[in-house]
């Protein structure tokens, strides 16, 4: 089962995420083989820390719980929450595999809050930017509650555009984002 994993930086915890640095990337290593994106988000200046991206999969919504909410950064305080669902690779592949690469380009995360009947189930026309693209479900995987991407893009509002049929969420947020991993 995959799930979609954001955790969220809590304002002025900067300090204590650079000190258990370590912590979090053994943490994540011992997850290498389910991980099919990661990365962290930043605010609007490009440069500071707003949260964590980790997208897994993982046997049950037990082992999904336990990931997200025994990360060091977590258990320390870092996160002030975390979005934590059931998500539906529609590319099938990982983050590593993505023709574009690592690098070049701006990357966001795109965050689709659902409001009703489901929508943008199908991967957009033009796939060549996108990195990662899904449903976010509820926890028996029944229920459609958004969409989350990770996309190549000009620009946020670019990114924001992937989403076909914007009037139809109840929110929609844009975030930067990198690729993610230990260099």
């Amino acid at each position: 089962m995959e799930f979609f994993c954001y955790h969220r930086d809590r304002p002025g915890s900067l300090p204590l995420r650079e000190e258990l640095g370590e912590a979090h990337w053994a943490y994540m290593d011992r997850y290498e083989a389910e991980l099919i994106a990661r990365g962290p988000t930043f605010a609007d200046d490009g440069e500071t820390v707003t949260g964590s991206v980790h997208i897994v999969d993982l046997p049950d919504a037990v082992a999904a719980r336990a990931f997200a909410f025994e990360e060091p950064n977590h258990q320390a305080g870092v996160y002030r929450d975390v979005l934590l669902r059931r998500w539906r690779n529609l590319l099938g592949r990982t983050m590593w595999e993505f023709p574009g690469g690592p690098s070049g380009g701006d990357r966001f995360l795109v965050l689709g809050f659902g409001a009703g009947t489901a929508v943008d189930l199908d991967v957009p026309y033009d796939r060549d930017d996108l990195i990662a693209y899904g449903p976010l479900l509820s926890d028996d995987g029944a229920v459609w509650v958004g969409t989350a991407a990770l996309v190549r893009a000009p620009d946020a509002e670019a990114a924001r555009a992937l989403l076909a049929h914007q009037g139809r969420y109840a929110g929609i947020e844009v975030h930067a984002w990198e690729f993610g991993g230990r260099r």
